[in-house]
């Protein structure tokens, strides 16, 4: 499967392909809006797998080349920026393409980290309006911190809700996830329960501020 991860030279979208590069064998795609730094990325990427014994290809392109013939695409770029992603790869996209949103919308102040969704309810409900009609949009990867999934000698032990209205789609999400070891995906339903999901961030960033020891803090549901 070809996964383009957009803003893939970011936080969460440098875990997200170094784990599905190192546990898998998914082609994996970077795309930013520079197409050079994704090459240098990639390049970054390949080299660090190839020092844990993974020889690996990681290609680098702009982001509407990485998305195009995507199976599966997530946008790894803040909340602010995933409307004008979804239009500028709009064109590579179609009703075979999986789009994926971890994007959430905060604000900070004196007390910590704050939801703030958008006027739609959700940066899920975002991208559902900016992706082509057809294109089915699952919310997933909302509350991993990003530091310790980038970091492959480190086990993971978390759980990540995923959530969508197209159950085939979903599917194809919560098999990917199964396949970052030591990640279980829970199906958290449709897309209306996006905000529910996503106020998690918040929440866990302010526990990690404020708590010693809980730097890099996951979740798991029991």
């Amino acid at each position: 499967m070809r996964i383009a991860l957009l803003g893939g030279t970011g936080d969460i979208g440098q875990g997200l392909a170094l784990r599905w590069a190192h546990d898998s064998d998914h082609e994996v795609v970077l795309g930013s809006r520079d197409p050079e730094r994704a090459r240098e990325k990639a390049e970054e990427y390949e080299t660090e797998l190839a020092s844990l014994g993974r020889e690996r290809k990681v290609t680098g392109f702009a982001n509407g080349m990485a998305a195009d013939r995507a199976d599966v695409v997530v946008l790894a770029v803040p909340a602010y920026h995933l409307t004008d992603t979804v239009e500028a790869v709009a064109d590579g996209l179609d009703e075979n393409t999986v789009l994926v949103t971890p994007a959430v919308g905060m604000k900070r102040d004196d007390d910590g980290f704050h939801y703030n969704p958008p006027p739609g309810g959700s940066v899920a409900a975002l991208a559902a309006e900016a992706a082509p009609e057809g294109v089915p949009v699952v919310g997933a990867y909302h509350n991993l911190a990003a530091g310790r999934l980038a970091d492959l000698e480190t086990d993971l032990d978390w759980d990540t809700p995923v959530f969508g209205d197209d159950e085939d789609a979903k599917e194809t999400v919560v098999r990917l996830t199964e396949d970052i070891e030591g990640l279980r995906p829970l199906d958290a339903g449709g897309l209306a329960n996006a905000a529910e999901v996503e106020s998690l961030t918040p929440l866990l960033i302010n526990l990690a501020s404020e708590n010693d020891g809980l730097h890099d803090l996951g979740v798991k549901f029991q």
